[in-house]
């Protein structure tokens, strides 16, 4: 007979998450004792070890990490089972867990959630911002739901649906004299000083092949955030490659200048991203819907 309750499996996926069983413990609003209890439990009737410990922190081991996706599953499909037979059925409730790289949720978070919460909004969404490599690595750990980058990611456990296009652009403060240029040409660009992202994000990535085709300068400052950059380039430290929904308040107030560079690509796909053995229960398909809609026949 199956002993395996509900309340171990929301303990362990809380704990798998937080990474701690005080936390775990505050989410599902009951004790820490009570918490570490049901894991153990938990762990006696699998008879595997879910979790290891390193410093105060709880890892999920090799066996966790697989049995963490159906724990969610299990809890996600009751969820479902609760809501269909609920007065109001049709009304979509719980939390759905999103991710984005820093283009898409400092400037086109509107864009991406707008849609979703006009239409659900009883549903609590919890946003993540960090760079490509980051929130790719939290959806192939399970903690996060669903993505949206800017970044190409190819991985055999992701899918990727393309969402729509976008583009760097590269900028300067307009007292810098590639901005006073009338006619700018690739060669114009040899030793100019650059202030580029961090490595591991997809603007990175993309700023990096741009200045591959452009004559040697070099790497004045590396920062972790778009608006960072962007002062730095308004304050006349060095160009950069920015989101170009990134420049518009600054270019219309005349602090920033869009360089005309036809000579390079920066085009980019911005894509939501999912995990393939991730269970896509109505949160999920409900989001994707809400950012691409199926075409009506």
């Amino acid at each position: 007979m199956i002993g395996i309750s509900v309340r171990q499996l929301e303990v362990f996926v809380s704990v798998a998450l937080t990474g701690t069983v005080g936390t775990a413990a505050q989410q599902l609003s009951v004790t820490q004792p009570a918490v570490s209890m049901a894991l153990a439990e938990l762990e006696r009737q699998l008879n595997t070890q879910l979790f290891d410990r390193e410093r105060g922190r709880l890892r999920l081991s090799s066996r966790g990490k697989e049995l963490l996706p159906m724990a969610q599953e299990v809890l996600e499909r009751i969820h479902e089972i609760m809501r269909q037979t609920g007065d109001h059925p049709s009304v979509l409730t719980g939390e759905l867990r999103v991710g984005t790289s820093n283009t898409v949720g400092n400037y086109l978070v509107g864009a991406l959630l707008g849609p979703f919460i006009t239409r659900h909004p009883h549903v609590a969404l919890q946003v993540s911002v960090e760079n490509t490599d980051q929130i790719t690595a939290a959806l192939l750990e399970h903690r996060i739901d669903v993505a949206c980058v800017e970044g190409p990611v190819n991985h055999p456990h992701l899918d990727v649906i393309p969402w729509r296009e976008d583009a760097l652009v590269v900028c300067a403060a307009p007292s810098h004299p590639l901005a006073l240029r009338m006619d700018l040409k690739a060669r114009h660009f040899k030793d100019a000083l650059w202030i580029l992202r961090e490595h591991g994000s997809a603007m990175r990535a993309l700023a990096e092949q741009a200045l591959n085709h452009l004559p040697p300068g070099r790497i004045l400052l590396e920062l972790g955030q778009v608006e960072a950059i962007k002062q730095a380039v308004i304050a006349g430290l060095g160009i950069a490659c920015l989101p170009y929904a990134a420049t518009l308040d600054s270019v219309a107030v005349g602090r920033l200048k869009i360089l005309d560079t036809p000579f390079l690509n920066l085009q980019r796909r911005l894509a939501l991203v999912l995990h393939k053995s991730k269970y896509r229960g109505a949160l999920i398909d409900a989001f994707v819907e809400s950012v691409i809609p199926v075409p009506q026949e």
